[in-house]
């Protein structure tokens, strides 16, 4: 058993949503822990051009460095560790990790998603040079006029690739797994997006971008791909308290942030699929105000 007096706010995640909600907690002059196991999905991203007031743009890497440079100077506890479970207790939550347990009156879930990878064995170092990319949202703007390919099922990658084909003219979308969706074949057609069937392809880099090998031998070759292949949500602990959650493992959440299991938290990709790092700070920012104000206040 723990004897340490309770956290106000454990923060699991420690990507751009879970960092800025300890920002503006501890601001609040509240006693924050973030916990991250070091797999943040925003570490991989090369450079991001939607973070405002950088003209060129910035790494994941040195944007995770730059919040957590801010937790330093406000002496906000971190922890490099994955919290294995989460349970209801008298004084709020009970987390473990490390075989420890510790208290904590709210906690915020930042833990984000896993993207599902297609075959590709050096899809990291692809994703590092912006050959593999998974957010058109955040980088068609500069894609813009290349040969692009978007590999996943038919039903999962129709929207983004007809997305894409607004920025550039070459749009190919390799459809693998099951054709559970012939209805979306005229609507691509007819926006000028390609469409091979090829359920046993897998990628690799040449000549600069990325090959397709087909199973019978062909090649087709991409400046950029876009996987559409889904995700894993890591909503784990909070769906093993018993919270609302949507069929693809998305927290269900009120316009506060807040879970159905009080005192519980979701913010960024955890509870939306549109990974933006702007939804996440505005996901953070509301979510911190709500705790803030839902503790006792805490006088000078």
């Amino acid at each position: 058993m723990t004897s340490a007096p309770p956290l106000d706010c454990l923060i699991v995640g420690g990507g751009p949503a879970g960092l800025m909600a300890a920002i503006y907690l501890a601001r609040f002059r509240r006693s924050v822990c973030v916990v991250d196991a070091g797999a943040s999905r925003a570490a991989l991203i090369p450079r991001s051009h939607n973070v405002p007031g950088f003209v060129h743009g910035l790494s994941g890497v040195e944007l995770i460095d730059r919040m957590s440079a801010q937790l330093e100077e406000l002496a906000v506890t971190r922890v490099t560790s994955e919290v294995t479970a989460l349970q209801r207790h008298e004084r709020g939550f009970r987390a473990t990790w490390d075989g420890g347990l510790h208290d904590a009156a709210t906690v915020v879930l930042a833990c984000g998603i896993v993207d599902t990878h297609p075959p590709f064995a050096e899809w990291r170092a692809a994703v590092a040079d912006g050959l593999l990319r998974y957010c058109p949202i955040c980088d068609a703007f500069e894609a813009r006029g290349r040969r692009i390919g978007v590999v996943g099922p038919l039903d999962r990658a129709a929207g983004k690739a007809l997305f894409l084909r607004g920025y550039s003219q070459d749009v190919t979308l390799l459809a693998i797994g099951p054709d559970d969706a012939k209805g979306v074949t005229s609507e691509l057609t007819d926006a000028g997006v390609g469409i091979v069937f090829a359920p046993d392809l897998h990628l690799m880099r040449r000549d600069g971008g990325v090959e397709t090998v087909f199973a019978d031998g062909r090649t087709a070759q991409f400046d950029i791909v876009y996987p559409a292949m889904g995700a894993e949500v890591r909503s784990q602990l909070a769906m093993a308290l018993g919270a609302d959650h949507t069929a693809d493992g998305h927290l269900k959440v009120d316009d506060h942030q807040r879970t159905s299991i009080d005192g519980l938290y979701g913010i960024g990709d955890v509870v939306t699929d549109l990974h933006q790092i702007s939804v996440a700070f505005g996901h953070a920012a509301i979510s911190a105000c709500t705790i803030h104000n839902s503790l006792p206040q805490r006088f000078a």
